[in-house]
């Protein structure tokens, strides 16, 4: 016990450190859930549960958000909300698994998916 300090050293430090770094890092995704949860609860009842897409524009918005980043899940849930209109697309639209390998912070706009592609029936 000569050696030895009770309550830890750097490694403990060092996680710490990395922990806050992780809560400090979801913290923007988070704060962006709120205004998608207010929606989904509040408004959307009042407008009417009727959307062209599987999963609701809300539901989207939240996993994007959750799953990419806020600003990344932003920007894909402005593209679906843009892509939501009697001229759109209808059906299963998922968020995708991964981000496009063109999209930049600096061309933010890649991480939208601004028109439905066309199926191999409609080309």
């Amino acid at each position: 016990m000569d050696g030895e300090r009770a309550g830890g050293g750097p490694a403990d430090a060092n996680a710490a450190r990395s922990g806050l770094r992780a809560i400090i890092g979801r913290l923007p995704r988070h704060a962006l859930r709120l205004p998608i949860l207010f929606y989904r609860y509040t408004l959307s009842s009042f407008m009417g549960r009727q959307c062209r897409y599987l999963p609701t524009c809300s539901e989207y918005a939240e996993e994007a958000v959750m799953r990419h980043g806020a600003l990344a899940g932003s920007v894909m849930a402005t593209a679906r909300i843009c892509r939501c209109n009697p001229w759109g697309g209808h059906g299963y639209d998922p968020v995708p698994r991964c981000l496009p390998a063109e999209a930049r912070w600096y061309r933010f706009w890649r991480y939208g998916v601004w028109r439905m592609p066309k199926g191999p029936d409609e080309a």
